[in-house]
């Protein structure tokens, strides 16, 4: 179906339901093609593309996986004075 651009303004959402409904629109503008409306992909994944996906990010070299076995770690002592930093903020907050 073609649309020209004045008339996809004026009755967007009814296009916009149309494409949802799995109807592809071709926006024209002076008799030319200018856009393409689509319905956006299904969303399902299988389960061998799930485990490409996953196998594919993690063999980024930014990226560690969360299984290995690290100590957490260490919590930060400041101290000003004979109190700590966390001590005068809870004070000061009230």
């Amino acid at each position: 179906m073609e649309v020209s651009v004045r008339d996809l303004k004026s009755r967007l959402s009814e296009y916009l339901r149309r494409v949802a409904a799995g109807e592809s629109i071709v926006v024209t503008s002076h008799r030319k093609a200018v856009a393409r409306l689509l319905p956006p992909p299904s969303q399902k994944v299988s389960a061998s593309e799930e485990a490409e996906l996953i196998a594919r990010f993690r063999s980024l070299p930014w990226v560690r996986s969360g299984r290995d076995k690290r100590p957490p770690l260490p919590k930060p002592a400041v101290r000003m004075g004979t109190r700590t930093l966390t001590q005068i903020v809870s004070e000061q907050r009230g």
